[in-house]
């Protein structure tokens, strides 16, 4: 008997360090995701401001408020995976067996492990292009766009991370990611 529960402790103890690791690594991205988006109603504020009341518009902001947006989007998506925010079709997941259930997560979670493997390895490639070129933005900015295009690879590190780590749960019979047992775990 002692073997069996050694086992079957280990992974979830390794699953557990795991996690902590890739929700610090999260936890970090998402607040730099919400301080873009402060940073953006600042900027958009200040150029509403200026337009209206002072006729002076900066030309730029718009180019800054995009540029931060992909940020945003990049940071905080492998989070949302993680909650269990990401699009699903609720309503075929629901209707099948628990067996099912586990098949189409695990499903679910090599198809953004592949997406993701592809944003790691094309934006990096595309990025390190960009640089070895000299691309820059178009527009008012003109900055390195390759300071633009990391952030893709930087984003799908991240989900990769994320759907390891729900696979790693399947493969253990750990809760899953979305399941409420998850939440608990990560409170306390």
């Amino acid at each position: 008997m002692i073997g069996p529960s050694r086992s079957s402790a280990a992974p979830r103890g390794a699953i557990a360090r795991l996690a902590r690791v890739i929700g610090l690594i999260n936890d970090v991205a998402v607040a730099l995701a919400g301080a873009g988006v402060l940073a953006s109603l600042g900027l958009i504020t200040w150029a509403v401001v200026m337009r209206y009341v002072f006729n002076r518009p900066p030309v730029w902001v718009d180019e800054v408020v995009g540029f931060v947006l992909v940020g945003i989007v990049m940071l905080a998506a492998a989070q949302s995976l993680r909650r269990g925010e990401h699009i699903g079709v609720d309503i075929l997941v629901a209707r099948l067996g628990p067996r099912g259930r586990l098949w189409a997560q695990a499903w679910s979670s090599l198809s953004v492990l592949v997406v993701s493997l592809i944003l790691v390895v094309n934006g990096w490639r595309t990025a390190m292009f960009a640089r070895q070129i000299g691309v820059l933005t178009e527009g008012n900015l003109e900055i390195p766009s390759f300071w633009l295009q990391l952030l893709l690879p930087l984003g799908g590190l991240m989900m990769l991370l994320v759907s390891l780590e729900a696979l790693l749960r399947l493969a253990a019979g750990a809760p899953s990611l979305a399941s409420p047992q998850h939440d608990g775990e990560e409170a306390g």
